[in-house]
């Protein structure tokens, strides 16, 4: 057997450190040291897990990075009515917000393929810059226009921040860690839904709308300064064909739509020669874009997941939930803030039923689809419940109860879970493995892009209703000086300024402006819940039953490949059942009667070549007496014998490790079903040896730097119980 001793950044096989005085060496063989010297063994057990340590230190600064970018989607819309009664421009409102979606949309893609061939670490430190340069030209924005084109800038840097910070990850942690720590990043994304309300209304409240953008500052130096210092990702390049055509085209085309849906009846009249040529422009930059995708060696869209009934059906619906999710979170703290007349801070207070509601069903709908494989029932239910609560919203005026509403952003809130959880498995679960990572890409691209449609639309309706409705319900009254119908509009703070006899039916009028949108968005909901019956429920494969906050819950696309999906769903998967439960499962697979410790025992033989049940008890989380019954077992059933106070494998002994490793193998075969025929590529197959590797031990259990010259040769073992 082979030493396959793994290396560390500097050059040094791993554990080499704590190998001295840790184990055998070509003069104390049977690692006699060591037992005497117990805190030895704890010092190399420390040395071998200084490497994790400092991981978890760069983890911590991506986090911080992805803490920037996931706060930016939430933080913002508790702010929106202070920053237009500062700045002006309601009409434009939207553009706060699609601004910062359309760039990150777009960027996201290139990021991820940039890091691939110049080094991530260099463009995540290039993201976070633009994001900081971005965040600050934001709070120090003098109008409308400015604000907006800053948040772009942001926008860009703020795509690089999620795409990156999650590839890192997959360089520096081992496959059946990293599971573990990407659901750190899904944490994160759950925390700021309920956090980025909070913080955006408590900044505007006792400092300034524009601490929302300087906020990002400081936390943004921090990460910078911790991943100059500590974070050394292994260079890869990896060269690939970047579409840049293609990623200009289709943000013009989405750019063109969301100007058509925001400046249409608003600023130009739907049928003014603007509208129009915006429409036309918008026509035939798509037209041009198919035919570009067309030629792409690496498309940012493949045409051809068109073709795939399930993902067409799936896009669309996730259109469908990024616009009544987004538009509805932008504009109900301008309900709560101006309608009710609660504070910034006490409207993100107001928004939390919503984010429960959506965090508790899209938990549980997860939850049941990983056990069950069904899943059809959710994205139907899902557009049904989002339908009733946009028209249970529309209910809302000057004089509903804190109850009521409470109630209906719970109904539209769980609407939103049931749906977005699902629709991701569903899409990796239609395509075959190849088209595995641009597909979930491509979900959550539709979502993105329905989210800004929906700002635009929403703000349309919005605004063109406003006027008529201040207009209707102030007409003929006598105004204060220095009052008018456009001033109102334009600033909700006058409202102040009306007699007391005049007030109500200029809230009456923003209530019902606001409300509005949510019965023109009802259809559109419904639109989905037709199109959910369409989709065919097949039944999951088991990789792609562990769903990812990251996936759910970001506001852009997530590009991961096809491998690391699988990698990411099987090493979550593989963690799932816990240690002992899954060598219990392998044991009965390779048809043994042993105990589940005896097998993580030969296992961990098989691999290091022998072992010492004390050291390995100090390298490892599982208790010495526990080592010991299993070493025991093994001893007794001829599997393992003694030399000194090394165990190593018998005959029969290897023949059960390399079985229990080949059930290990097939049991997460099993898992990628039809993806696992005949023809199955060689990424796939390199994946499942890796992981089944993982099971068998790891760099900081083996117990010795060098074998033996020789050993004693093998008595005959006997039988094994099968």
């Amino acid at each position: 057997m082979t030493d396959d001793t793994a290396h560390d950044d500097g050059g040094r096989p791993a554990g080499h450190e704590a190998g001295r005085g840790a184990g055998p060496t070509a003069g104390d063989p049977t690692g006699s040291a060591v037992a005497s010297d117990p805190a030895g063994a704890r010092r190399a057990a420390g040395a071998a897990e200084h490497v994790p340590g400092g991981v978890m230190v760069s983890i911590g600064a991506l986090l911080l990075g992805m803490l920037l970018a996931a706060l930016d989607q939430t933080i913002v819309s508790t702010a929106l009515p202070t920053i237009v009664s500062d700045l002006g421009g309601l009409e434009h409102l939207s553009w706060v917000v699609t601004a910062y979606m359309l760039a990150a949309t777009a960027a996201t893609p290139l990021w991820g393929k940039l890091g691939d061939q110049y080094g991530r670490k260099r463009l995540f430190q290039t993201a976070i810059g633009i994001f900081l340069v971005g965040s600050a030209l934001c709070g120090m924005a003098q109008d409308m226009p400015q604000l907006i084109g800053f948040r772009a800038l942001q926008g860009l840097g703020g795509g690089g921040l999620m795409v990156l910070s999650m590839a890192i990850v997959g360089d520096l942690v081992p496959p059946r860690e990293r599971g573990r720590y990407q659901g750190l990043f899904g944490a994160v994304f759950g925390a700021t839904s309920v956090l980025g309300p909070l913080l955006g209304g408590l900044f505007t409240e006792h400092l300034s709308w524009r601490w929302v953008f300087y906020v990002n500052l400081p936390v943004g130096a921090v990460a910078l300064i911790v991943i100059a210092a500590v974070l050394h990702v292994p260079r890869k390049a990896e060269r690939h064909v970047i579409d840049y055509l293609g990623t200009f085209l289709i943000a013009s085309v989405a750019t063109c739509l969301v100007l058509v849906a925001s400046l249409g009846g608003t600023t130009w009249d739907w049928s003014s020669p603007q509208i129009i040529g915006l429409a036309v422009l918008g026509v035939a930059l798509a037209v041009v874009f198919v035919a570009v995708e067309r030629r792409a060696a690496e498309p940012v869209l493949p045409l051809k997941l068109f073709r795939v009934r399930t993902f067409t059906l799936s896009a669309v619906i996730s259109f469908i939930i990024g616009f009544a999710m987004f538009g509805a979170m932008t504009y109900l703290p301008t309900f709560l803030q101006v309608v009710r007349g609660v504070s910034p801070t006490m409207s993100g207070v107001h928004m939390l039923p919503m984010v429960f509601g959506l965090l508790l069903s899209s938990t549980v709908s997860g939850q049941i689809v990983s056990r069950t494989g069904r899943w059809k029932v959710f994205p139907v239910a899902g557009t049904a419940v989002t339908t009733l609560g946009l028209l249970l919203l529309h209910q809302l005026d000057a004089h509903s109860g804190d109850g009521e509403m409470s109630a209906y952003l719970f109904v539209f809130g769980l609407g939103l879970g049931l749906v977005m959880q699902v629709l991701v498995l569903i899409v990796q679960n239609a395509v075959p493995y190849e088209d595995l990572g641009v597909a979930t890409s491509g979900a959550t691209f539709f979502r993105s892009i329905g989210a800004a449609f929906g700002v635009a639309v929403f703000g349309t309706v919005f605004a063109g209703h406003l006027g008529d409705k201040l207009a209707s319900a102030l007409d003929g009254a006598r105004l204060p000086a220095g009052v008018s119908v456009d001033g109102l509009k334009a600033d909700p703070r006058e409202i102040a300024a009306l007699p007391s006899s005049l007030r109500p039916a200029a809230l009456d009028a923003y209530a019902e402006a606001i409300t509005d949108v949510f019965v023109y968005a009802a259809p559109v909901a419904l639109l989905g819940f037709v199109l959910a019956w369409f989709l065919r429920e097949d039944r999951l494969r088991a990789s792609v039953t562990a769903p990812d906050g990251t996936e759910t819950f970001a506001s852009n696309p997530v590009e991961r490949s096809s491998y690391d999906e699988v990698w990411r769903a099987l090493s979550l998967l593989g963690s799932r059942e816990g240690r002992r439960e899954i060598y219990r499962t392998i044991t009965a697979r390779a048809g043994y009667d042993l105990e589940p410790a005896a097998s993580w025992l030969l296992l961990r033989i098989r691999r290091y070549g022998w072992v010492e049940p004390a050291v390995l008890a100090e390298r490892t989380t599982v208790p010495l007496d526990v080592i010991m019954a299993a070493s025991r077992q093994v001893e007794e059933r001829r599997l393992a014998r003694r030399e000194g106070l090394d165990l190593v494998l018998t005959g029969t002994g290897r023949a059960a490790a390399d079985r229990l490793a080949k059930a290990r193998e097939e049991s997460l075969a099993e898992l990628l079903g039809d993806w696992w025929g005949p023809d199955r590529p060689t990424d796939l197959v390199r994946l499942v040896e890796e992981l089944t590797d993982e099971m068998c031990g790891s760099d900081a259990e083996r117990p010795h730097d060098e074998r033996p010259v020789t050993r004693p040769s093998e008595p005959p073992a006997a039988p094994v119980s099968s």
